[in-house]
This record gives C-alpha cells, sequence and structure tokens, in this order.
C-alpha cells in the first residue's frame, strides 16, 4: 500500500508526504470476500477502514429482520470513522460486496495521530460532518418521498457521477442488484420493478438489465424533486 493511495481517501486530503507515511505505519491491510461481514451492529469499534479496491454495503436490520442499507461505499472513501468518537460501538453492519483490499486504522492509534495533526482534525470533522447530512437526507428521502423520486434520485445521482468520470452520462449501470438496490431505497424489488417500469411506459427512460439509457431528464429531475409520476 502506497502513500498516494492514501492521498486519494477525502479524509486524508492535504496531508504532507510524512503525515501520510506516519498514517501508512499503523495501518493494518486486509482482504476481505464478497459478503464477508467486517463488523456488526453492537461491536465494540476497534477502529475504521479505507476502501482501497472493492466495495461495502453499511445496513441496519429491523427487529422484523428487514435490511436498510444505509450507505454503499466505494474507493478511495473510508467509513466507520464516525464510530471512533462514539460510545465505543459500531452502530451499523458492514459487508463486503465484491472482494475488496481494506486498509484498517486502530482506534487508538488513529487518535493518537488526530490529536498531533491539525489539518488530520479538520480533515475528521469534514468527514463527520458529510456522514451526519448524507444520513439527514436518507431520513428525508425515506419518509417524505415516494419510491419514484427516490429512484429517480439515484439514477440522476449517478448520471451526475458518469458525468464527472468522463463517461456518458445519458446512459448509466446499476452499481448495486434490485435487490441491495431495493433495500438502500426503502422498498421491495416488486415495487422497484414495477416503477422502473411505468418510468419506461412515460418514455423517461429505458431499461435493460442493469443499464438504464436516461430519455427525458428534465421528467427525471421533476420527479426526483418530489412530484408525482
Amino acid at each position: 500500500m502506497s502513500t498516494e493511495l492514501l492521498k486519494r481517501c477525502p479524509l486524508f486530503a492535504g496531508l504532507k508526504e510524512e503525515d501520510l507515511k506516519r498514517i501508512k505505519a499503523i495501518a493494518k491491510l486486509r482482504q476481505v470476500g464478497k459478503k464477508e461481514v467486517l463488523f456488526s451492529d453492537g461491536e465494540e469499534a476497534k477502529g475504521f477502514y479505507v476502501i482501497l479496491s472493492g466495495k461495502v454495503k453499511l445496513y441496519k436490520i429491523s427487529p422484523e429482520g428487514k435490511e436498510q442499507i444505509l450507505h454503499v461505499v466505494s474507493t478511495p472513501d473510508a467509513f466507520a470513522e464516525a464510530a471512533l468518537f462514539l460510545e465505543g460501538s459500531y452502530p451499523a453492519f458492514a459487508e463486503a460486496l465484491v472482494d475488496s483490499q481494506l486498509a484498517f486504522f486502530p482506534k487508538r492509534d488513529f487518535i493518537q495521530l488526530v490529536e498531533k495533526n491539525p489539518q488530520l482534525s479538520i480533515n475528521m470533522i469534514v468527514s463527520l460532518s458529510l456522514f451526519l447530512r448524507r444520513f439527514a437526507s436518507l431520513i428525508e428521502e425515506l419518509s417524505l418521498k415516494e419510491v419514484s423520486s427516490r429512484i429517480a434520485k439515484y439514477l440522476i445521482d449517478l448520471s451526475l457521477k458518469c458525468s464527472k468520470e468522463g463517461k456518458n452520462p445519458g446512459e448509466v449501470e446499476l452499481d448495486l442488484s434490485k435487490t441491495q438496490l431495493a433495500s438502500k431505497l426503502g422498498t421491495i424489488s416488486e415495487t422497484l420493478s414495477r416503477t422502473l417500469s411505468k418510468m419506461k411506459a412515460k418514455r423517461m427512460i429505458d431499461v435493460k438489465k442493469n443499464k438504464i439509457s436516461i430519455l427525458n431528464r428534465e421528467a427525471l429531475v421533476e420527479l426526483a424533486s418530489g412530484l408525482k409520476m
């Protein structure tokens, strides 16, 4: 693992090379297989992770056994860093969606670095602020918007991501299975498929397996804003 890999993580943005070397020195490389659970809800928080390659889902399970995906994390982001400052336990489950390579940072060693590095402290505040905003948005989506609006916003967000990566924003590829996507959007697979079919019938999108062409971006943006289909 090089410092170049670590530098790509927003948590370590703006750090000097010597600081990155100190961070690298405490990191432990971990290879995990698809569907491997990294930690469970309520488990003692011993540290956090940065994804070097692969993808991880963070999720909760209701008393009835229903899974709600909170976030899907991919390269080069960190996850579970908020747990460093909680009451000693992880607030959700984490499971690898694909074979992944992770850097694990032990809690005590990393907090010692934070105490000595003002830039790293600022980055932690920014990271936790984004974490809070992300979940405030998730609560709003699940409580106030219909399934069609949630799907439309998800597709628009994927399109914007494609544009930033220099790809065609008019065609997006689902980064989750339909079952996983339904869980992320707070619905079930049947409702997801039915809603996608309605959006296709209204010529907003075209669906071919896991690839979706955006035919009417304006209508999709209006739907994402909360308008009914």
